[in-house]
C-alpha cells in the first residue's frame, strides 16, 4: 500500500519536472548553444578554441555574460519595484573596487603569510584568498544597498533619483581623489590587478568562459526565484500602488530594501567578476555613464522580464562594436539614432513587446477557431 501511494506523488513530480523543462526550453537551447559555441566556432574557422577568432568571441561574450547580470540587476529595481535610479553603478563599482583593492593590497600578503590546505596536502592557499575576496565584495555590497535603501525611505520619485545619483557621484568622486593614490590609482585606477593564475582570463580564456556563463545562469536562476516568490508578488505590487500593498499590511519600506540589497548584491558581484576579466579597476566603472548603460540595455530588451535586460546588454555591446567599426567615435550618436527608433516602434522592449504581441496573437487565433467551429 505505501508504494501504491506513493507512485502517484512519483508521477506528480515527474510530470512538475517535464512541464518545467517544457517552458524552459528556450532557455535551455540558449544555454546549450552558448555552452557548445567555443567549440562549434573554433570548428567552423579552422583554429584552435584557445587562440585566434574563437578566444576573441570568447572575450566578447564574456563582457556580455557580465553586463547582462548587471543590467538585470537594474530590473530588479525598474522593472519589478518601480524603483527609478541613477545611482546604481555604485554597487557595480563598489565591487569592482573591492575585488581589485584586495588582490592588490592584501591577497600577495595573505598568501605569503598563511597557507591552507586540504587534508590531503593540496594547497589551495590562492582559492582561499580568492574566497575572502567575494565575501568581503558581498559584505561591501550589502552595506551599500543598506545605505540606499534608508534614503529610499525618506524621498520617492526623482528627488530619490536625484539623490542617488549625488550618493553615486560622490563614491565616483572618492574613486578619482588623489589622496588614495595610493591605493585607488586615482584617475587611473587600478592596472594589472594580479589575479590568480587559476583563474587567469588572457591564460585560460576558455575556463573563464564557462566561470562567466556559470555565473550568469545561477544569477538569473537567484533572481527568477525571487521574482516568481512572494516577496517578488509583493515588489509588482508596490511598482502598482504602494498605498494600496500599505494598507492590506505590507510594510514597503522593508520590501524596498530586500530589492535594493539583492539588486545591490548582483551588481557589486558582476562588478567584482568584471573587475577581474578587465585585470583592472578604474573610476569610469562607478561613473553615472554606467548606470546609464545598464538603463539603456534595461529598456532596450524589456522591463519587468529579466531576460529583456540581459538581451539588452547583448544587443549594446555587439552593436556598439560593430557601430564603433563602422563609425568610429561617432558611433554613440548613431546608436541613439536607433535607440530612439526602437523605443518608438518597441514601446515595451524586444523582449517585453514580442511578449505582448505574441498574447494577442493567441487571443485572436483563438477567436477565430472558436467561430469557426460556431458556424460548423
Amino acid at each position: 500500500m505505501a508504494s501504491q501511494s506513493k507512485s502517484p506523488k512519483r508521477f506528480a513530480a515527474l510530470d512538475s519536472l517535464l512541464q518545467g523543462l517544457k517552458r524552459s526550453r528556450g532557455s535551455l537551447l540558449v544555454l546549450a548553444v552558448l555552452i557548445l559555441f567555443p567549440f562549434v566556432f573554433a570548428r567552423i574557422t579552422g583554429t584552435s578554441v584557445n587562440e585566434g577568432p574563437a578566444k576573441y568571441w570568447q572575450g566578447q561574450f564574456i563582457a556580455v555574460f557580465i553586463m547582462a547580470i548587471f543590467a538585470m540587476s537594474y530590473d530588479l529595481l525598474l522593472g519589478y519595484t518601480g524603483i527609478l535610479t541613477f545611482g546604481h553603478a555604485a554597487f557595480f563599482g563598489g565591487g569592482a573596487y573591492t575585488m581589485a583593492l584586495f588582490l592588490t593590497h592584501v591577497a600577495p600578503r595573505f598568501v605569503k603569510t598563511y597557507r591552507v590546505s586540504l587534508p590531503g596536502g593540496l594547497d589551495v592557499t590562492e582559492p582561499s584568498a580568492f574566497l575572502l575576496a567575494i565575501l568581503l565584495v558581498v559584505v561591501v555590497s550589502l552595506v551599500l544597498g543598506l545605505l540606499f535603501s534608508i534614503v529610499s525611505v525618506r524621498v520617492k520619485g526623482v528627488y530619490f533619483a536625484i539623490i542617488t545619483l549625488a550618493m553615486a557621484e560622490a563614491i565616483h568622486i572618492l574613486s578619482k581623489a588623489t589622496d588614495f593614490v595610493k591605493w585607488t590609482g586615482a584617475d587611473e585606477g587600478l592596472h594589472g590587478v594580479p589575479v590568480p593564475a587559476w583563474i587567469n582570463p588572457t591564460q585560460y580564456r576558455l575556463r573563464f568562459y564557462f566561470i562567466a556563463l556559470a555565473f550568469a545562469v545561477v544569477m538569473y536562476w537567484l533572481a527568477r526565484r525571487i521574482v516568481n516568490s512572494p516577496t517578488g508578488r509583493i515588489f509588482v505590487a508596490l511598482r502598482e500602488n504602494e498605498s494600496r500593498a500599505r494598507m492590506i499590511g505590507y510594510n514597503p519600506a522593508l520590501y524596498r530594501t530586500i530589492a535594493f540589497v539583492v539588486s545591490a548584491l548582483i551588481a557589486g558581484l558582476a562588478g567584482a567578476l568584471f573587475s577581474v576579466w578587465t585585470v583592472s579597476a578604474t573610476p569610469s566603472m562607478t561613473s553615472a555613464v554606467t548606470t546609464v548603460n545598464a538603463l539603456i540595455m534595461t529598456i532596450l530588451g524589456g522591463m519587468g522580464t529579466l531576460v529583456g535586460p540581459m538581451l539588452g546588454a547583448a544587443v549594446l555591446e555587439f552593436f556598439g562594436q560593430f557601430l564603433y567599426q563602422w563609425f568610429g567615435a561617432r558611433w554613440p550618436l548613431v546608436f541613439g539614432i536607433i535607440f530612439i527608433v526602437l523605443v518608438m516602434f518597441l514601446p515595451y522592449g524586444i523582449v517585453g513587446t514580442w511578449r505582448l504581441r505574441s498574447a494577442q496573437w493567441k487571443r485572436r487565433w483563438s477567436l477565430r477557431k472558436q467561430r469557426a467551429a460556431a458556424q460548423e
